[in-house]
């Protein structure tokens, strides 16, 4: 039986990378084996459109394509998180196909116009609940310079949900928390190795590229963490630990190629990122990804 969607939200929330064909082109199909899986390892939500999805590499054709698609292949057996950014009018229309297509909810980016103000962002978030006709909002927070003032009065915006915290401030979390409607969900938007720290400030469930290619360790990690286990929810990061500093390398620009490369030795090619991303990995990254990857028996042929 497929999770509710506050249980969803408390739980993984996995973001799916976008497969591309020897074209270049979106190749959602190719996500099957990867969605089966992840779902099958216990994976709470997934999420479409994220940045481990390379939303901004994506033209808004293509994001809608993948909002779609994506539910096609979930059919119902979990609830899906679609994202939805960039400017309004992309925004709004992303908004209204993740709806038609039957996500559960909106991951809404912060969008990173360089003229933001605060007070613009509380009308952007009411133009994007319209338009999809009041879908439930997680906010990604990841710049917290805005204040804590700021992120109330995003978090009152009717309809939003609870926030993905993306910034290494667990104590502005903690601020942030207070200052909002016990309701709001908080959620860890830093993936699995700060997902302890947030967790002691009172965030529940994090945001996982890892669920990918190795979706039983996420798992585990949460499974630990919600036991209040974090020696065990600790070790069980260390022992992911390599796969996450490749990914954070060249100022994150190797975020996805990581994930992406990993796949492809798991006989699961979703295609090269998009420039600006980094492609491929070094020869230094790649020699540290073959090393992970046939430490934890993750590759092709210890898998099949």
């Amino acid at each position: 039986m497929a999770l509710t969607l506050d249980q969803a939200l408390t739980g993984i929330s996995g973001i799916l990378v976008t497969p591309y064909d020897a074209a270049g082109e979106i190749a959602p199909q190719r996500l099957v084996p990867i969605i089966d899986r992840a779902l099958g390892a216990g994976m709470h939500m997934p999420v479409v459109n994220g940045n481990t999805g390379e939303f901004y590499a994506l033209t808004t054709d293509e994001a809608c394509a993948m909002a779609t698609e994506v539910a096609g292949i979930i059919a119902g057996r979990a609830p899906l998180l679609a994202g939805v950014g960039r400017g309004i009018r992309d925004a709004q229309r992303l908004a209204r196909a993740s709806a038609d297509a039957g996500a559960a909810a909106l991951m809404v980016h912060q969008p990173p116009d360089p003229f933001v103000a605060p007070r613009g962002v509380v009308d952007y978030l009411h133009a994007v609940a319209d338009a999809s006709d009041g879908l439930p909002m997680m906010l990604y927070l990841r710049n917290d310079a805005i204040g804590i003032r700021a992120i109330a009065d995003l978090c009152a915006v009717p309809g939003v949900r609870g926030v993905k915290w993306a910034t290494p401030n667990p104590q502005k979390l903690a601020e942030a928390k207070a200052a909002c409607d016990p309701g709001i969900v908080w959620v860890g938007g830093l993936a699995e190795v700060w997902a302890p720290t947030f967790y002691a400030v009172g965030a529940r469930g994090f945001t996982s590229g890892l669920i990918n290619v190795w979706p039983e360790r996420s798992v585990a990690i949460h499974a630990a963490l919600e036991a209040g286990d974090y020696h065990g929810a600790n070790a069980l990061i260390a022992g992911m630990r390599a796969f996450e500093d490749i990914r954070a390398e060249e100022m994150n620009g190797t975020n996805v190629t990581g994930v992406k490369a990993a796949l492809i030795a798991q006989g699961l090619d979703c295609g090269p990122t998009r420039p600006p991303s980094a492609w491929p990995l070094t020869a230094a990254q790649q020699d540290k990804l073959d090393r992970f990857m046939a430490a934890n028996n993750l590759c092709l042929e210890e898998t099949v």
